[in-house]
């Protein structure tokens, strides 16, 4: 292992410095375009790959592998320890990122073989269950190498280029579906799932270090990088870390308390309900990271783009949740199977994060690019503070939709918190947010009821909830259309006229 002087270029060949003579909204718009694009796809596939398996596997398989998945998820977050964010992070230590890059990827080498020194031994000592204990030893693994990936990953969202990631998220997405599918079809159960981490690994590595290398991995100590790093990692790492309590601690209460079946279903009403924000939520956030990161010193520009990339989530949040909320009874009779009936009413409160969640994730990352994580450290302690007694008391109660009424009322906590301490970095009116896309939702809603309450409309049929649907979306859009209109011609301005120039 080298060590390194701060403030010398690297020598893997390949050059990493931002290129900032572009436009910063034109790269944006570009990488929100290529995100954005294939993850049309990616969903298509995603959702296609889980229907398949739905249909192919029992109840019960999802429930191990989702408990699996929620025990070795914080485990993983631990290791990266927060360096992920302070890479990002616009700072003096990072401003050679060739450096900064490799003693981040030795960062990560390191924890993650602590990581699998503890969950490796841990899981075969302690574990009972054989296929629990595979599918722990298989993540654990798996989760170790795309830690390795992480580091050129975030180089290229540094600089805010995504093309290559938005295309081996689509290759991997394939291959994937291709053997987990072909397994499922031959029987093969729990390894039909744990093939998609295997895939996942495999393609990632190849596509950022193998083939045309975005970057050179190679390893490098600076004690100066390596402090700034821990210093600002250690309070990411408590933010993400909590996170992903927030985001496991009710799979693994249902996992460990109601069992693998009801597990199962809950885990599958918590993947159908947000399947949808990964068409344009995901990508948008991806970007939007590195966009306030550039912008984290000119504060009437950041409103701006807080305020257009939060308004867009909102909109395109509000208008799936209400139409999967109409066409729900159909979507899981049709399209999953009578089987998964069960998780009906589950499935329906969990659209909840198909509204909020996305805004959740994109102000955490404004506070990231500004170097005030700890913001969010305070949001998420209160969360948990709250989510552990609502799960073990609602979850008792009411089952896996009790579970589902706590992860709702902690997240409507969690985004009071963290609006209110947005506006002290960024100018932006909640109720322009959102005052309108309730009004339209609501209008939507009582559209689609009405509806299925007329004589000449067969209740239960595929084509009823098609109408419900329709419905509710036509009335959405035509509130957001007359409320809203000009205003978002005005808000896509910009983005149109970076559009114009990438064309000259």
């Amino acid at each position: 292992m080298a060590q390194v002087q701060a403030g010398t270029g690297g020598e893997s060949g390949v050059s990493i410095q931002p290129q900032l003579s572009g436009d910063l909204a034109q790269r944006s718009l570009v990488s929100a375009v290529w995100s954005s694009g294939t993850s049309l796809i990616t969903v298509a596939l995603l959702f296609a790959r889980s229907v398949l398996l739905a249909r192919l596997l029992p109840v019960e398989v999802f429930g191990i592998y989702s408990g699996a998945v929620a025990l070795v998820g914080p485990a993983m977050a631990a290791a990266a320890f927060g360096t992920d964010g302070a890479f990002l992070h616009r700072a003096a230590e990072t401003e050679d990122v060739e450096v900064a890059a490799s003693v981040h990827l030795t960062l990560q080498f390191v924890a993650s073989l602590v990581a699998l020194a503890v969950l490796i031994p841990g899981s075969i000592l302690f574990v009972r269950d054989p296929r629990t204990r595979t599918a722990l030893l298989l993540l654990s693994v798996t989760g170790s190498a795309l830690r390795f990936a992480q580091t050129g990953q975030l180089i290229l969202r540094r600089n805010v280029v995504h093309r290559r990631l938005a295309l081996l998220e689509l290759f991997g997405t394939l291959a994937a579906t291709i053997v987990a599918v072909g397994l499922a079809i031959g029987g093969v159960e729990l390894w039909s799932l744990l093939s998609v981490h295997v895939v996942v690994a495999a393609t990632t590595l190849i596509g950022l270090y193998g083939w045309r290398p975005a970057w050179r991995p190679r390893f490098a100590w600076v004690p100066s990088i390596v402090r700034y790093y821990f210093c600002f990692g250690s309070r990411v790492m408590l933010a993400s870390v909590l996170a992903l309590a927030l985001d496991r601690l009710d799979d693994l209460w249902t996992r460990f308390q109601l069992g693998p079946i009801p597990m199962g279903y809950y885990s599958r009403a918590y993947s159908m309900a947000t399947y949808p924000r990964t068409v344009l939520a995901l990508p948008i956030n991806q970007v939007a990271g590195g966009t306030y990161a550039e912008l984290k010193d000119d504060r009437e520009r950041l409103s701006k783009a807080f305020f257009r990339v939060n308004a867009f989530l909102v909109r395109s949040g509000f208008l799936v949740a209400g139409v999967l909320a109409a066409v729900a009874p159909e979507f899981v009779r049709v399209i999953l199977g009578e089987k998964w009936l069960p998780m009906l009413g589950s499935f329906r409160l969990m659209l909840v994060f198909t509204l909020l969640d996305p805004i959740r994730v994109t102000i955490s990352s404004l506070f990231v690019a500004l170097g005030r994580p700890g913001d969010v450290v305070r949001s998420r302690l209160i969360q948990l503070l709250v989510m552990v007694p609502s799960v073990a008391v609602l979850g008792t109660w009411l089952g896996i939709e009790g579970v589902a009424l706590a992860t709702n009322g902690v997240l409507l906590v969690g985004m009071v918190i963290l609006l209110v301490q947005a506006k002290l970095y960024v100018d932006f009116s909640v109720r322009r947010l959102f005052l309108v896309p309730c009004a339209g939702i609501g209008l939507g809603l009582l559209a689609s009821y009405l509806l299925s309450r007329s004589t000449w409309i067969a209740a239960g049929r595929l084509a009823a909830g098609v109408g419900r649907g329709l419905a509710c979306a036509l009335v959405y859009v035509a509130v957001l259309a007359v409320c809203e209109g000009g205003s978002f011609k005005a808000m896509l301005g910009p983005f149109r006229r970076a559009l114009a120039c990438k064309k000259r």
